[in-house]
């Protein structure tokens, strides 16, 4: 005859005792109890500013390129004053000296915004950028800002000392223009930065340096040489003579108030400049958003 049945001797529940039943379990428990001491705000467009700038300003290209910069345009800009000082030019525009070294200086520009963003590419780093920040338009936005804020003050500044040292070594005899070739020397310095845009949505769109950097030397200097050419038939003449009017170099020249040796030809107004420019860099700008939204790193 047989008692009744002990406690030891009753089965178990198997349930109680799986591994990841035990495991879920301190999860749950852990995700009750413990509050980070950290505050966690939700990120924004400053954070990625912030981000980017201390990118930006802790590479060594970023001096390279904008160091290049201004000692091309202060530099080449000074020597143009002097020998315009001694030919007792007063007609020239204080500003206009600076368009010599800005004509070279316009590629540091252009190298520093693709390699803004090519630089992230060829280190693997685009890839804690996008971890750390999910919101790749956020990014990229916040790219084109502070890249747009450096480039514009590094480019306006150049232009503004040749300005000055200009009518100080003319002994203010520049007095006599008016504010207009400033304004102009100013939509000169947003022409330049906004070719370094696009040098930035280039390299966005091909994440390579070299590739991107190729593209925008063809931008600015492949159109003077190719209309030069096709003026030479008859038949394509007028398209030849649209893409030496629509140019980066002559834009330049026209804005800062020098010939630009195109003889007895209408020339586009600085608007249609300005205009055409902005109409690229938004193009280039919303392409580099689509692409880089929809493909993977």
């Amino acid at each position: 005859m047989t008692g009744p049945t002990s406690t030891a001797d009753q089965p178990k529940d198997q349930s109680q005792d799986r591994p990841e039943d035990r495991s879920a379990a301190r999860s749950a428990a852990r995700s009750e109890s413990y509050v980070s001491p950290l505050p966690a705000p939700r990120p924004h467009l400053g954070h990625a500013i912030a981000s980017e700038w201390t990118k930006l300003v802790s590479v060594r290209s970023t001096l390279f390129t904008l160091g290049s910069l201004v000692l091309l345009v202060v530099g080449i800009g000074l020597l143009a004053v002097i020998e315009i000082r001694s030919t007792a030019d007063t007609l020239t525009p204080p500003t206009a000296p600076a368009l010599f070294g800005l004509l070279i200086g316009q590629v540091a520009v252009m190298v520093l915004g693709v390699l803004t963003i090519t630089s992230e590419y060829g280190t693997g780093l685009i890839r804690t950028t996008f971890t750390a920040a999910p919101g790749r338009a956020r990014v990229l936005t916040a790219k084109y800002l502070v890249f747009a804020g450096v480039a514009f003050a590094a480019v306006a500044g150049s232009v503004a000392a040749v300005g000055i040292a200009s009518l100080i070594l003319r002994d203010g005899s520049g007095g006599r223009h008016g504010a207009g070739e400033w304004f102009h020397a100013l939509a000169g310095c947003v022409y330049v930065t906004l070719l370094g845009v696009i040098g930035l949505a280039v390299g966005a769109m091909l994440r390579h340096s070299a590739g991107a950097i190729a593209v925008m030397l063809g931008v600015v200097t492949v159109p003077p040489v190719a209309g030069g050419m096709l003026t030479a038939w008859e038949g394509l003449a007028p398209i030849g003579r649209t893409i030496l009017e629509y140019n980066a170099p002559v834009a330049l020249m026209q804005l800062f108030g020098m010939p630009n040796g195109i003889e007895g030809e209408r020339l586009p107004s600085d608007l249609s400049h300005i205009l055409l420019i902005l109409l690229v860099t938004g193009a280039a700008v919303a392409g580099s958003y689509v692409v880089v939204g929809r493909r993977d790193v």
